[in-house]
């Protein structure tokens, strides 16, 4: 296995040697996506039912319930892509700065527990005992975190096929495990036997808690001391869910040694536009044929093509903005947020309700309520963002940097 190539050079003076402006900026809209929850847009549809703008936005800011795709749902796909972007960008880094290949070995590792272990940390926020679950974005990312290290050593015709063994490898294993029989116990699986987002025929081996990954789950996860035993997850998230979730890094991972391969931008940007528009048709079309649905909630394969498909056109957008054209002060707020991504997404875990507290307490219900009773939750939701945008553009001037 031989090291990547050295590497590129900063695209923005004011950034470390390696980084890539238009991918900073991309994981701080991934972010921001993210934190933007506390703009609670659900409410301010429901307070305004007649108006079909606020509807599309809350929509926007939820997950579907099974088939689908909206915003929302590409955020953790989107966090799990620039994952493996950042991957050859990171080990060129290390080795120029004089570290061994052994060092790094034990780096990823260490890093994959330390991704598993704050994922179960956060999830056991307001639990009474640790909460084992690792469904959780870091969770799933630390769980294939070594394997996209180990790849990445690789050239890119066996990153592909390690690509295409993996989902179809996980397609056939749930097209082989067996649909719930007459008898099945619907209520334990936590789905109601005539819920309207059940698929019929091939695509039922799809459908929500009675999967592979859901028996796998029911086995897996009450080895673990629990509050109780462990039946179902509600949303019907899954920890297999790791395995296509590596798939997506992977194609992170290839459009990584895109980055650093093709000089020209415009090459980058027509080639990240040609695979990102095979996966979005190729992955709605496995959904459309029944072969395969897409579905975020148990990263189905069609998932992992189409919202790759998504995350790959979206690079190629700011690569266009930034590197293209020259953007780079039109993007440096998300610059601000992209590059403390792991304090970013911390915050919405251990901060987000402190601030908005301390700022019901000090300003009061009514400064909220400037532009009406029903924007209440968006305008205090702005104050929040604010206030973390602040935070972070502190440890952004002094370069604190928190690192996995």
């Amino acid at each position: 296995m031989t090291p990547p190539a050295a590497p590129l050079a900063s695209s923005n003076p004011g950034t470390a040697p390696g980084r890539v402006v238009s991918v900073d900026a991309f994981r701080g809209l991934v972010m921001l996506l993210m934190l933007g929850e506390v703009l609670e847009l659900r409410r301010v549809a429901a307070a305004l039912p007649e108006s079909r703008f606020w509807a599309f936005l809350a929509h926007h800011q939820s997950h579907v319930e099974w088939v689908g795709c909206s915003l929302h749902d590409l955020i953790q796909p989107a966090f799990s892509f620039l994952v493996g972007v950042a991957v050859p960008f990171s080990i060129a880094n290390r080795l120029a700065r004089g570290a061994s290949a052994a060092s790094l070995w034990g780096h990823a590792l260490w890093r994959a527990g330390v991704l598993v272990a704050l994922g179960i940390f956060l999830r056991s926020l307001g639990h009474s005992r640790t909460y084992f679950t690792f469904e959780d974005t870091l969770t799933q990312i630390g769980l294939g975190y070594f394997f996209l290290f180990a790849l990445a050593w690789t050239p890119p015709r066996v990153q592909w096929t390690a690509l295409g063994v993996l989902l179809f490898g996980y397609w056939l294993a749930f097209a082989l495990y067996p649909l719930p029989g007459p008898d099945f116990d619907w209520a334990k699986a936590g789905v109601a036997a005539d819920w309207p987002h059940h698929l019929k025929g091939f695509a039922a081996h799809w459908n929500k808690n009675t999967n592979l990954a859901w028996a796998f789950d029911t086995w897996f996860l009450n080895l673990f001391p629990r509050e109780a035993p462990f039946t179902h997850n509600g949303g019907g998230y899954a920890t297999l869910s790791f395995i296509p979730t590596l798939g997506t890094m992977l194609l992170g991972l290839l459009a990584g040694g895109w980055l650093r391969r093709l000089p020209a931008t415009g090459d980058r940007v027509r080639l990240f536009v040609l695979v990102g528009l095979a996966g979005l048709v190729l992955g709605w079309l496995l959904g459309v044929l029944g072969i395969c649905p897409v579905v975020k909630r148990i990263w189905t394969p069609a998932w992992v093509l189409y919202s790759g498909g998504w995350c790959l056109l979206l690079l190629a957008g700011f690569a266009a903005l930034v590197e293209g054209l020259g953007w780079k002060a039109a993007v440096f707020p998300l610059v601000v947020v992209g590059m403390n991504s792991i304090a970013a997404y911390c915050s919405e875990w251990l901060a987000v309700g402190f601030i908005r507290d301390a700022l019901n307490r000090h300003l009061g219900r009514e400064f909220f309520q400037l532009l009406g009773a029903p924007y209440e939750p968006l305008v205090r939701g702005a104050a929040v963002l604010l206030v973390l945008w602040a935070i972070l553009f502190w440890m952004y001037r002094r370069k604190i940097f928190l690192k996995i």
